[in-house]
């Protein structure tokens, strides 16, 4: 059939689509507030990592969870500043990063994104558009702090952004890398998996940090980072062992257990379009 790829791309599409919509109509669960610096904290469980700075002149964000959590979000920050948010950076458009978006928005906050993560919210017809886009970097800047995001290529999906916090030394990946188990190449999205460990090695050539907030999982080293390049390239030649055999059923052949990985969660969504990829 000649459009079977085509029909298999949109199908991996949706099912993707829908774990997110099933993920935003589960009841909100109890978040958790961490001291990253003395100047940085990072608000977890429920969807993507949150990374909440406070300044004398408001507070900056980096992504906000599934839109329940706003609320939880917002409390959480007012235990740290009295301060309203003045900037959210969303590092992808997946809906457990951006789910906040409308509220934040509504409190007066300025969203920024990348463009092409910009472009895949307008697709997927998700709420909480970002009214600033950039291509390549942007900085922010709130009582005497800067905060910067870049895009260094593909991965996750094809508009990830890390973004830096140079005063702290901290990076927070969004889901270009995850400590909580197997990651999802979103290739319906653009992400790549040939191209995934370069783009991280290029986060560790261009940026002196410490500590990472990854996009999910507890918070990590820069040594974790550094090994995250090897782990990402062992996946890529599991999964390419793994669609030789016929992409249908290539995740039944796929283990990585010895990785940690015993769970392929999100990562067996993705097989179709990795299958592709790398054929």
């Amino acid at each position: 059939m000649r459009n079977a790829p085509l029909l298999r791309f949109a199908l991996v599409t949706l099912a993707a689509a829908g774990v997110w919509l099933a993920w935003s109509q589960n009841p909100p669960a109890q978040l958790t507030m961490e001291k990253v610096t003395p100047n940085l904290y990072v608000i977890m469980q429920d969807g993507g990592n949150v990374a909440v700075m406070p300044t004398s002149d408001g507070v900056i964000v980096v992504d906000d969870k599934f839109a329940q959590d706003a609320p939880q979000i917002m409390s959480k920050i007012k235990t740290v500043s009295d301060k309203p948010v003045r900037y959210v950076i969303n590092t992808h458009q997946h809906g457990d990063h951006t789910g906040g978006n409308e509220a934040m928005l509504a409190a007066g906050a300025e969203i920024l994104i990348h463009k092409n993560a910009r472009a895949n919210m307008v697709t997927a017809k998700q709420p909480g558009l970002p009214r600033i886009t950039f291509s390549d970097e942007t900085q922010v800047f709130a009582g005497g702090k800067e905060v910067r995001a870049r895009y260094l290529g593909r991965g996750h999906t094809n508009g990830d952004a890390v973004v830096y916090f140079p005063s702290e030394r901290v990076l927070h990946t969004g889901d270009l890398f995850v400590s909580s188990g197997a990651p999802f190449c979103d290739t319906a999205n653009g992400g790549s998996i040939k191209e995934w460990d370069g783009t991280v090695q290029k986060i560790l050539e261009n940026y002196d940090f410490d500590t990472v907030i990854p996009g999910h999982g507890n918070v990590a080293k820069r040594a974790d980072l550094q090994k995250w390049v090897t782990t990402l390239a062992t996946i890529r030649t599991r999964v390419k062992a793994a669609c030789a055999g016929g992409a249908a059923d290539a995740v039944s052949r796929l283990n990585l257990a010895d990785l940690g990985m015993a769970n392929l969660g999100m990562l067996g969504r993705g097989m179709t379009g990795m299958c592709q990829e790398l054929q």
